[in-house]
């Protein structure tokens, strides 16, 4: 793992993708840190052992100075509760962010029918309001429905800004933000398998599309209502969670 390039993390459930931006640069800092101590050890450099994380941390007042703080960002955040494809950019390569971001994404996702959710995932107050059980042909029906082209409205709780504050700050406050709907593109929406109340499916879609709103929309247009209860990204652009590594792959899950 070095600065200036591209890292893609298979992210955990559970964690933020502020969360896996922050290890990542933790990390590239203490190497940064140790690479240059060694450096100005001058004919040391060959038998002196790079310091530990550990080492590092508050050493401010060595001969090398304060420790860097490397560039280290995501083209595309994940929710806590998702797991999959996470684009870290590390250095120079943060400036490419809004081209890595626009990239087309991939998702397995499993819906819950029946029931909703504050937050429109796992992590809200699950309220079961509807014992209508869609028969397979109108979950076909549905997910036709959403392909293409569509009207979307983000969830309350999203990281868009309205006028300058984040929506799920104004949310938690008890605060209704008012988020102007936007098109999105579903490429395709698959169904992988139906046992009521979970539908799972996998879509391909454009950049700005918001799972969780396609979830409670599907949940709507049955008139069942509905919430997204897993979610796994699995693939940006061109870039597969095959070619990821984990947080332990990096020994960087602590």
């Amino acid at each position: 793992m070095q600065e200036n390039e591209l890292i893609l993390i298979d992210k955990p459930a559970g964690m933020t993708s502020f969360g896996v931006v922050a290890r990542i640069r933790r990390v590239l800092s203490d190497q940064e840190y140790a690479k240059r101590a060694v450096e100005e050890g001058g004919e040391q450099t060959e038998t002196a052992a790079l310091p530990t994380r550990g080492s590092l941390r508050g050493n401010i007042g060595s001969p090398q100075g304060a420790k860097r703080r490397v560039k280290v960002g995501h083209a595309g955040t994940l929710d806590p509760f998702a797991t999959g494809l996470l684009t870290i950019l590390t250095g120079k390569m943060t400036k490419r962010a809004g081209e890595f971001t626009k990239l087309d994404k991939i998702y397995e996702a499993t819906i819950v029918l029946g029931q909703t959710s504050t937050t429109a995932d796992p992590e809200g107050e699950i309220t079961h309001v509807s014992d209508k059980i869609p028969t397979l042909e109108e979950i076909q029906a549905a997910l036709t429905h959403f392909a293409g082209e569509i009207t979307q409205t983000p969830p309350i709780f999203s990281a868009i800004k309205i006028n300058g504050r984040r929506a799920y700050d104004l949310a938690r406050k008890g605060q209704q933000p008012d988020i102007p709907p936007r098109q999105v593109t579903i490429h395709s929406i698959t169904l992988v398998d139906y046992s009521y109340p979970e539908l799972k499916i996998t879509t391909h879609v454009s950049s700005g599309t918001y799972i969780r709103s396609l979830a409670t929309d599907i949940g709507d247009y049955l008139a069942t209502d509905a919430y997204l209860s897993q979610l796994r990204r699995t693939q940006v652009g061109d870039f597969s969670i095959d070619q990821a590594k984990t947080l332990l792959d990096l020994d960087i899950s602590d």
